[in-house]
């Protein structure tokens, strides 16, 4: 347990793990924290680092206006419930169509996950 949950803190982590017999990750889901990325890398360089949905969602959120908020997420369920790569990309798409000119940061940010 740490104070704080910097990168710092689970470069650490991941460096008891690799002393304790951990060979590999082969998936991390992580948060977003600024540095984790790396800190992932540099002990268990093959792992594959993927941002967790759940934060990216909320992320996003942050940079909608709250007047849009409901209608964006109604238009955004296709995109994160899709069932295939090719489908989400279809629906994401279509979100840029409808709101790309408003927050083209938010779709930015997802094409780029």
């Amino acid at each position: 347990m740490s104070e704080t949950e910097g990168a710092h803190h689970w470069l650490s982590v991941l460096t008891d793990l690799h002393n304790r017999g951990i060979q590999d990750i082969l998936i991390a889901c992580i948060d977003g924290l600024k540095g984790f990325p790396e800190a992932i890398a540099s002990i268990f360089p093959q792992t594959k680092v993927q941002l967790c949905v759940v934060h990216q969602i909320r992320n996003s959120l942050r940079y909608i206006a709250s007047k849009d908020q409901k209608a964006f997420m109604a238009d955004f369920k296709p995109v994160y419930r899709a069932d295939t790569k090719a489908a989400a990309e279809l629906a994401l798409d279509e979100l840029e169509t409808k709101w790309g000119e408003k927050y083209p940061i938010v779709l930015e940010s997802w094409r780029s996950k």
